[in-house]
């Protein structure tokens, strides 16, 4: 942990990487904060390399992300505007689909329905595949982390997404020896937000309780569906960008 000393004042401890692109995150934003210099992204990036970020980046652009969440959690510490540095860090992720194979779960899930964690006694995975495709991401972080069962994980596509879709997701999932059928997997029809729906009502079909909840999605209002169907026993964690 590195603490954080401006002008005697102490604003908190970080937990930084020991990278010397870590370091030099951290000694330009502290420095420029103790300058009273203003707070953007243009410490970190110049304008053409702002511009080469909007295009897809060999190896997903996955410093620079490094570089952004470290300056994020700097913001928050010290107390600056970090938006521009949210969006731009999303704008890659989307933009970088190999971004998503470094995607960290764990630094992103949010407690969502309570402060603290209540006592649970099973472990359920709610994961929108169309909108959260990261597959390695939740194998290992969650799945293989919490031992989640496959009868406990359930998944739903849309027909026009399974089509586009499917061979890609299928050849992920056999790298860890699983298909599409290897869990609770629905197939939907036509329609608009069908499999939001479908896995919405799964969960409250399947009306748990006292479980940890993990939905794997970025799409905010099934995130806000869920959180109103959740039984307050539950722990709801959902994915924040």
């Amino acid at each position: 942990m590195e603490k954080i000393i401006i002008n005697k004042k102490y604003f908190g401890s970080i937990d930084l990487p020991s990278t010397d692109a870590a370091r030099r995150v951290f000694v330009t934003v502290t420095k420029a904060y103790t300058a009273r210099k203003p707070m953007n992204i243009y410490l970190l990036f110049s304008p053409g390399k702002l511009k080469a970020l909007q295009y897809y980046q060999v190896g997903g652009a996955w410093q620079e992300l490094l570089d952004l969440e470290l300056y994020i959690e700097l913001g928050k510490l010290l107390c600056f505007d970090t938006v521009d540095a949210e969006k731009l860090k999303n704008s890659i992720e989307l933009t970088n689909d190999i971004a998503h194979n470094h995607f960290n779960i764990t630094k992103r899930l949010t407690l969502v329905n309570k402060k603290v964690k209540s006592i649970s006694e099973a472990v359920y995975i709610f994961w929108d595949i169309e909108n959260f495709s990261n597959i390695g991401s939740v194998f290992t972080d969650l799945i293989e982390k919490y031992e989640v069962p496959d009868h406990h994980i359930y998944m739903a596509a849309n027909p026009d997404s399974l089509y586009l879709f499917k061979d890609e997701w299928e050849a992920d999932l056999y790298d860890y020896g699983k298909s599409l059928k290897s869990f609770q997997f629905t197939k939907c029809d036509h329609g608009k937000n069908v499999a939001d729906t479908i896995l919405l009502e799964n969960f409250i079909a399947l009306a748990p309780d006292h479980a940890d909840i993990y939905l794997m999605t970025f799409d905010r209002e099934l995130k806000e569906r869920f959180e109103s169907a959740c039984d307050a026993s539950n722990n709801l964690y959902i994915l924040e960008k």
